[in-house]
């Protein structure tokens, strides 16, 4: 991607996507919001994520593998809102995700948890004074600002910084800050890597689009970013999954892209989708794999941002090549289901 070629920085889009790594970088884990509802989680114990769409999946995944890698003792979960009114949540602290803050599940769902009496509901939303807001205990606001596309970029990523930094705060050890600079920086060189013109032409002109990876959100998000920016077919394939049956229903001009590969699993993958499928497979990794391979940054713990941006890359430079208006869906909406309550 590079946004000096008039292809790519005619679109919004890209634009809001090479913004990001600024964003990284000034970002705030020491603001005083993320101190005072830090501290109410760390009280409570429990923290419910929820959202819809690219608003939960890549920020409230991304969290848990985090915390799970870090040893934090605060539980977590996240759910969509519809599911979650099916919970006892009374023992949680509950976090609403929400560009717009007039998406309905989230408000309907927060509506039914305050009349229960409870008193620990926080949002985020990239306006102020927005109808979630309203129903919070404690409302914040992105810095990143308007999105000026359809598909959700910038403010994903602000949104997995904000519960990164939510969740130094109720362990009571704020380290974000000393990283951001360096994860800017890996972050922009993931999204702006040079990516072979014939693996591009590959995914293109693939029948359907798979997603193999970790449940830590990349690969999720990265499948509906497919469905919003090349309008082609996609799926998710956690873990290994996509050589545990899936193989059936696949053929030679699918293509999968593997986020991080596992080292132990690329034969098995290359065996049962390469050599008995037929299949590309391609791969996001700090290293050299079996397969054609797109090399990126290695931010440790923070890698999945970085897989993220590389993710992006790839989808970007395949809707230029089928002259997709990166910017405008002919279905998809700004506001999934808007509250009209």
């Amino acid at each position: 991607m590079n946004l000096e070629d008039a292809r790519y920085n005619q679109f919004g889009l890209v634009r809001d996507m090479m913004s990001t790594s600024e964003i990284i970088r000034g970002f705030d884990p020491n603001q005083a919001a993320l101190a005072e509802i830090g501290a109410a989680v760390a009280e409570v114990g429990r923290l419910f994520m929820t959202g819809e769409g690219s608003s939960r999946i890549f920020p409230a995944k991304s969290a848990m593998q985090w915390a799970r890698q870090q040893g934090l003792s605060v539980e977590l979960y996240t759910e969509g809102g519809r599911q979650a009114r099916e919970y006892d949540l009374s023992q949680w602290a509950v976090f609403a995700l929400s560009n717009s803050g007039r998406t309905a599940e989230v408000i309907q769902l927060f509506d039914r948890l305050a009349k229960a009496g409870l008193s620990h509901l926080y949002s985020l939303t990239a306006f102020e004074d927005t109808e979630l807001e309203k129903r919070a205990t404690r409302g914040c606001v992105l810095t990143c600002g308007k999105e000026n596309a359809v598909a959700a970029t910038k403010s994903v990523i602000e949104q997995a910084l904000f519960y990164l930094a939510l969740l130094e705060h109720a362990s009571n050890n704020v380290s974000l800050d000393q990283h951001l600079a360096q994860l800017a920086n890996d972050f922009q060189s993931a999204l702006t890597v040079s990516i072979d013109p014939s693996l591009i032409e590959k995914i293109a002109n693939a029948g359907i689009i798979y997603w193999a990876g970790r449940n830590d959100g990349v690969a999720e998000e990265l499948t509906l970013k497919t469905n919003e920016i090349t309008r082609k077919p996609a799926d998710f394939l956690e873990g290994t999954y996509a050589v545990h049956g899936v193989e059936e229903v696949m053929n030679a001009d699918d293509v999968v892209i593997w986020v991080d590969p596992y080292p132990e699993s690329e034969s098995k993958f290359h065996e049962v989708l390469v050599e008995g499928v037929g299949l590309t497979v391609i791969a996001i990794s700090t290293r050299a794999t079996q397969f054609s391979t797109i090399q990126i940054p290695d931010a440790c713990s923070l890698q999945p941002f970085v897989s993220m941006a590389a993710g992006w890359n790839i989808m970007v430079d395949v809707g230029v090549s089928l002259n997709i208006n990166l910017d405008k869906p002919e279905r998809a909406r700004k506001v999934g289901n808007e509250f009209n309550g």
